[in-house]
């Protein structure tokens, strides 16, 4: 006999502990194809890559000799469906696998919009249609689309159906999986300037192209977040290409070379050409390193701390120190015109507060593996912001790590691509729980 609960009202803790549970039992299931496939035969090591899959993060046990040799052989190691479904996790997590079953099944409005919310990147999640059923499947037509468009684009550009759709879904869904050992390096520049241009799209807010196609340009050229990001991203580019020159046999490659990476990181795709990042300047290592940090615009598929938490955090920085030099001025933090909310800004504060102790924790605990500190920090921001590789020995994988690290490091895939606090609270209500028996 079926119990049936109390009460069916489902609130935002209920839908923060469903989105948790969801991907964690997505992740142990999606795990099983490469086990069976002898692929990756470690269930262990097959869980670290399919979550790594699913939160678009990129980051990979498989080496890169172990992929060029898997292409030289014919994928015969890794077969072709193998390596299609490893690359087609990163779609599926992009957009998100809850909003996706919303946009399909006959779920109540408000246990729509609490999915919503808990698995949405940003400090808040709205509906730009009157159901949120409908907000997810506007959504999904406009991810689909954006994937077609890129797929035919790489066709055209030379590519096989079998690698045009690998690389498609990791560069919608801002993963970063590649065929190759020299992740995108070995393509044409026609290729690099295609996947360029589709990761910058796929870092912005999707309501912005919602917004362009019921024709509200305006509110789309005027949006804070996106001059912020652009600015950002040229800004970056002009230093990479100044600082990496003389990498590459001309600034017009140093441009574009630039912009690929750029791009890479900041929609935290984690896509790369040359060679690894530890082949950057020293300070075009910091740059990256930033980029890691603030990610993409919320909204998107990308990850990182997102550039609208970054512009909250600023504006209420410089609104506490105008509030103490002139206590008698009112002053309020603004976004595109508008008061911003004290929650909004509470929850940014909060988001700041976690994030900032995660990495510390996560950082100290998979020290116990003797790594150097660069190789730490930066294996910590690569899953934490979901983008894959990061400096040293984790520039192309994470087989340096032993068990306890790589636990650790798939807590912050999660975390991380589940904007920290559903998974805080499902552990907050798994320990409330056994406090209580």
């Amino acid at each position: 006999m079926i119990k049936k609960p109390k009460s069916e009202a489902f609130f935002a803790k209920e839908g923060f502990v469903s989105v948790s549970l969801g991907w964690i039992l997505l992740s142990l299931v999606g795990a099983v194809p490469f086990v069976l496939t002898g692929a990756i035969p470690y269930y262990f090591n097959a869980l670290f890559e399919t979550i790594s899959g699913f939160t678009t993060t990129g980051s990979s046990i498989l080496t890169p000799d172990q992929l060029t040799e898997n292409v030289k052989n014919g994928f015969n190691s890794i077969s072709h469906a193998t390596m299609f479904w490893r690359s087609f996790t990163h779609w599926v997590g992009g957009m998100g696998v809850l909003v996706f079953i919303m946009a399909i099944l006959p779920l109540g409005a408000s246990s729509s919009m609490h999915m919503m919310k808990a698995e949405s990147p940003g400090p808040t999640v709205g509906k730009f249609l009157p159901k949120a059923k409908n907000t997810a499947k506007t959504l999904y037509l406009i991810y689909i689309a954006i994937t077609f468009i890129e797929m035919i684009a790489l066709i055209i550009a030379g590519l096989t159906p079998f690698e045009s759709s690998t690389l498609t879904f990791g560069t919608v869904g801002t993963g970063g999986f590649a065929l190759l050992g020299t992740s995108i390096g070995s393509y044409s520049t026609a290729v690099q300037i295609i996947i360029t241009v589709f990761m910058i799209l796929c870092s912005l807010n999707f309501t912005m192209y919602y917004l362009l196609l019921i024709r509200k340009p305006k509110l789309v050229f005027f949006d804070e977040e996106l001059r912020w990001y652009f600015v950002m991203l040229i800004a970056a580019v002009a230093i990479l290409t100044i600082n990496g020159r003389g990498l590459f046999s001309g600034w017009g490659e140093a441009i574009q070379q630039s912009a690929f990476q750029v791009a890479s990181i900041s929609s935290t795709t984690g896509y790369g050409t040359v060679a690894d990042f530890n082949a950057w300047p020293t300070l075009s290592k910091c740059i990256i390193l930033f980029l890691m940090a603030i990610g993409a615009c919320a909204g998107s598929t990308g990850g990182g701390f997102k550039m609208s938490r970054l512009i909250i955090v600023l504006k209420s920085i410089k609104n506490e120190i105008v509030n103490i030099t002139h206590p008698r001025l009112v002053s309020k933090v603004k976004m595109n015109k508008k008061s911003v909310s004290n929650d909004i800004i509470k929850r940014t504060m909060a988001y700041l507060g976690a994030y900032v102790a995660i990495l510390i924790i996560s950082v100290l605990i998979i020290s116990i593996d003797g790594h150097t500190v660069t190789t730490n920090i930066s294996a910590v921001m690569a899953t934490l912001n979901n983008i894959g590789p990061g400096f040293d020995s984790v520039a192309s994988d994470f087989t340096c790590y032993g068990t306890i690290s790589k636990i650790v490091l798939m807590f912050d895939m999660l975390v991380g691509r589940l904007e920290i606090f559903p998974l805080l609270v499902l552990f907050s209500s798994i320990f409330s729980r056994s406090r209580l028996q």
